[in-house]
């Protein structure tokens, strides 16, 4: 595979289509030899980016896709998972730590990837998340 090319897959809107991609990018991390610390955020990270788009951005509608562009190398894992859904703006997610929210599932799986990755970004519509971890060592 070229360095800079990215792997794509498009799924509908079932989790068990969802699990699948994310154990073939764990694969590949872990075959690149990446640590159990980093495959642990990867994998926490996947699971929450490919349910928020199912379940919030697709509303578990299997007619909508749901594409994923990665690639995995050997400094760096790259993740794009984007959603058919409206999108929404991350800024208006409450803070799942505030005590007000404490009794709130919103936003803790944006706030764990936040935690794990080393990037994590949405686009303008808010439907589409890149996620970047950079190998520990």
């Amino acid at each position: 595979m070229p360095r800079n090319s990215f792997e794509k897959i498009e799924i509908v809107s079932v989790f068990p289509q969802a699990k699948q991609v994310e154990d073939l990018i764990i694969e590949q991390a872990e075959k690149l030899g990446y640590s159990e610390e980093d495959i642990f955020a990867l994998r926490l990270s996947l699971e929450e980016a490919l349910t928020n788009a199912i379940r919030h951005g697709n509303g578990q509608d299997p007619q909508k896709k749901v594409k994923i562009r990665y690639r995995a190398q050997p400094e760096e894992v790259e993740i794009y998972i984007a959603d058919e859904g409206k999108g929404f703006d991350p800024s208006l997610v409450p803070d799942p730590t505030r005590e007000d929210k404490l009794e709130c599932p919103s936003g803790r799986g944006i706030m764990l990837m936040r935690a794990y990755m080393d990037l994590l970004e949405y686009n303008v519509r808010g439907n589409e998340v890149h996620l970047v971890k950079q190998r520990l060592s």
